[in-house]
């Protein structure tokens, strides 16, 4: 895959809030499917001055708020009514935070006895219409069917399973939601017919989220991820993004291969953990 056109776009407050609220929406959604698939989880969402919490389960990874004093001012009686909604629910407050959220958020938080857990390099791409097509024609794309949730949910969980395998059991789980989710594109790349990789697609307001992307091992350096990446960027052009976003640990092979295609990153995000 080769580069779009330069770069236009500007990391400022107001593509942090556009890249905030496309994840924010995304994991709402994930949140909604969950809800509506296993109704005796519990899982369900709030928005607090344009924070949205998000509960799906105590130990789930989305389980967090999304766009933290990005839409608004965050008050004590903001936070108190995020631990609350949290507390509950048995779960702890998890919160991710843009650095254009400002200086004095931060303060708040170490104030309120949160502390730093973790660090997210969030990355963008502003995406032409005149992109190239790829030149792998022996890996095929394709958004997987409704009835193949549990395909996609298969292949997710058995590239993660690579990485740890307890994950595995997991994931094929977590795949089976984000495969039936709305506004969710599950896209599948295939060798010679045989699932090898799959990835998950979210398009809000002109928006593309990428995400969920795992290799079964068999495959991997073989550009599945690639062809995969680059498919997406493309449907996504197609119905009129602009800008796609991805997610990755700072220095991970991840980042390093977002970049290689030509994401640069918009900001590093921190994710706060109440003691």
């Amino acid at each position: 895959m080769t580069r779009g056109p330069a770069m236009t776009i500007c990391s400022d407050n107001s593509l942090a809030q556009r890249l905030e609220r496309t994840e924010a929406r995304a994991n709402a959604a994930f949140v909604e499917t969950r809800a509506r698939l296993e109704p005796d989880s519990g899982a369900c969402w709030i928005d607090v001055g344009g924070t949205y919490a998000m509960f799906d389960g105590p130990e789930s990874p989305i389980t967090q708020t999304f766009g933290l004093g990005m839409f608004s001012e965050t008050s004590d009686d903001d936070l108190a009514e995020l631990e609350t909604f949290f507390s509950e629910r048995g779960a702890p407050t998890n919160h991710e935070v843009s650095p254009f959220a400002g200086a004095e958020l931060i303060a708040k938080l170490c104030d309120a006895g949160y502390r730093p857990i973790e660090l997210t390099s969030v990355m963008f791409l502003e995406l032409g219409t005149d992109r190239p097509k790829r030149a792998l024609e022996a890996i095929a794309t394709r958004i997987a069917e409704p009835s193949e949730a549990d395909v996609w949910a298969a292949t997710s969980a058995k590239g993660w399973s690579t990485e740890a395998a307890e994950l595995e059991e997991f994931m094929r789980g977590f795949g089976f939601i984000s495969a039936n989710c709305d506004g969710g594109f599950p896209y599948l790349a295939e060798i010679d017919g045989v699932p090898a990789a799959a990835g998950m697609l979210f398009l809000f307001d002109g928006v593309a989220l990428l995400a969920g992307a795992s290799t079964v091992s068999e495959y991997r350096r073989r550009g599945v991820q690639s062809a995969l990446l680059a498919d997406r960027l493309d449907y996504a052009a197609e119905r009129g993004c602009r800008i796609a976003m991805m997610c990755a640990s700072p220095g991970s092979q991840s980042q390093r291969n977002a970049e290689k295609n030509g994401f640069r990153i918009a900001y590093t995000r921190t994710k706060w953990l109440k003691a």
